[in-house]
Formats: C-alpha cells, structure tokens, sequence
C-alpha cells in the first residue's frame, strides 16, 4: 500500500502532510500524472489540487483523480468536492442548502449587464485566492467601475464573477481545519492596517486560536457540507457571538501554530483522515 499527497506544488503544508504517512506508513508527493502511473487498488491519495494562478478554474488534474478513483484508489477530497469548495458560486448554493450562514451571493458574467445589489457588495472572482482582484463596492457607481476594469481580465471572460453582500468587516476571521469531521486546527488571521481582507497574501498576520463552541459546530457543518475530507473553513465574525462562513478551501495552507496547545497540527489531520482514534483534548472539551 502506498500513500501520495496529489499536488502540483511542494509547499510546506503539502510537504508536511506527506510527511507524517499514513498509520506509520511513508507518503509521498506526487502529480496527479505521476500518481496516475503510481497508485492502484488500495492505495491513498491525498487530493490537493488548488485554485490555478490565472483565476480561471482548478488547477490541471481533475481527470486523473477521477481516473485513480475509478481504479481503486481511495481518493480523499474527491474532485467533485474540490470544485465544490474552489468554485465559489457553488460554495454559495452548498452552504445555503445546508442552511448555513453565507453572504447572499450572485453570478456576475461579461455580458449580463450590471446586476441589482444591496450594497455594499463585494465583486471578486469566481475561483479566487490570496485576495486578488477583489474589490469592495460602496454603491452601483463603484460597480460599474469594478465591472469595467475586469472586462479585460482573462479570468472574468472565462468564468465570470460573483458578488456578495459584505460582511461588515471587524478585521479578523477565523480558519478552522477540519479533517473527517474533527477539528485540528485553527487561528485567527488579523488583517493588516488600513486593510479589510484578511489574506495573509495582503499582509495578514496569523495567531493561535481557540475557536468558540459555536464556531466550532459551524465548521463542522460546513465541512460536511463540503464533502471534503480535509478542509480549512473560514469564518467571519459577525457580532457578539456569530460567524457567517466566508469560504471553504481545498487545498487550505497550514502553519504549525494552527496545532493547538503543543500538537503537531499535520500529524492530526493525517490521525483523523487515517482514522485513528486520537484527538486534540482541547477540542474534545469544546465539542462536549
């Protein structure tokens, strides 16, 4: 039996989930390629495959998860799932049939015209990351403006947009990591000043967390939702006491500080994905 972490990119997160294996077991790093050629019945694979750089869609790979499915191979994060947590318009129509708290979102495409709104709203694109390319609308004028100025964007004619209602933003979120319906981690990501977004990419700083019961069962409903079997949740705060969820990510970064207490966070998420019956005590005291 062999296990891979399936990912285009050697980044630290990646590294380190293959790194801690599987039930004592060796992971590697594989291509979806490369584990199409190295993986059959029985074996593991991790899928890890993020939003592309270009804004346009997932990265390169889908099919040989699906192939690798089809062939035996017990694929975590099934690539319908991935979709589901990168394309943000589906994002929206899963966490509201789940009847959980989401900004009221709506498809934005090149030809559509300028749609009704609450405002202010908030235009970013479809399949997003690292908080690019989003823009805070204060009235009709400014989307109009926003509309204008992605008109030449490659991603925009491809995929279009979405716009939601903002979350009054209190300069923080927090980011839950559940892994088959267990907490593993979390910290709260502080925007940097003058900044509403909390992207790390834009200068956030990230802290220790320990999310709230509320959060906490928030999360875990999301991440059902998701189907996801590894998924980093994202909260907004959204007053004394609630959360809205902001987004799922499929193939969330972690940083050590996310483990909680002195807990190695990657060899808990690969614990749960793995099925072992280990469990942050802490987390264990929030849920019960």
């Amino acid at each position: 039996m062999r296990f891979a972490v399936v990912a285009h990119v050697p980044s630290a997160t990646n590294l380190a989930l293959a790194a801690r294996g599987w039930n004592g077991m060796p992971g590697e790093l594989l291509a979806p390629r490369e584990a199409l050629l190295a993986l059959g019945r029985g074996d593991v694979a991790l899928a890890r495959l993020d939003v592309r750089r270009s804004l346009d869609g997932v990265e390169e790979g889908l099919w040989a998860l699906e192939r690798l499915a089809e062939a035996g191979v017990n694929v975590l994060n099934h690539p319908d799932a991935v979709v589901r947590a990168h394309d943000k318009l589906l994002t929206a129509r899963i966490l509201r049939r789940a009847g959980l708290p989401h900004p009221r979102t709506k498809l934005v495409e090149r030809n559509s015209g300028v749609p009704d709104l609450d405002f202010p709203a908030v235009l970013k694109p479809r399949f997003g990351s690292w908080g690019a390319d989003v823009q805070l609308c204060h009235d009709r004028a400014e989307l109009e403006a926003a509309l204008a100025g992605l008109a030449c964007r490659l991603w925009f004619r491809a995929t279009g947009a979405v716009a939601q209602e903002l979350i009054p933003p209190l300069g923080h979120d927090l980011r839950i990591i559940v892994a088959r319906g267990r907490i593993v981690g979390a910290a709260k990501r502080i925007a940097a000043g003058g900044e509403w977004r909390t992207n790390v990419a834009l200068g956030a700083r990230v802290v220790p967390a320990e999310p709230p019961p509320v959060a906490v069962q928030l999360a875990l409903a999301a991440a059902e939702a998701s189907g996801l079997d590894l998924v980093g949740v994202d909260l907004l705060p959204t007053g004394p006491g609630g959360f809205s969820v902001i987004e799922l990510n499929g193939a969330v970064d972690i940083r050590p500080l996310y483990g909680f207490g002195s807990r190695d966070v990657y060899a808990d998420a690969m614990a749960a994905l793995a099925g072992e019956s280990a469990q942050p005590p802490a987390v264990v005291a929030q849920i019960s």
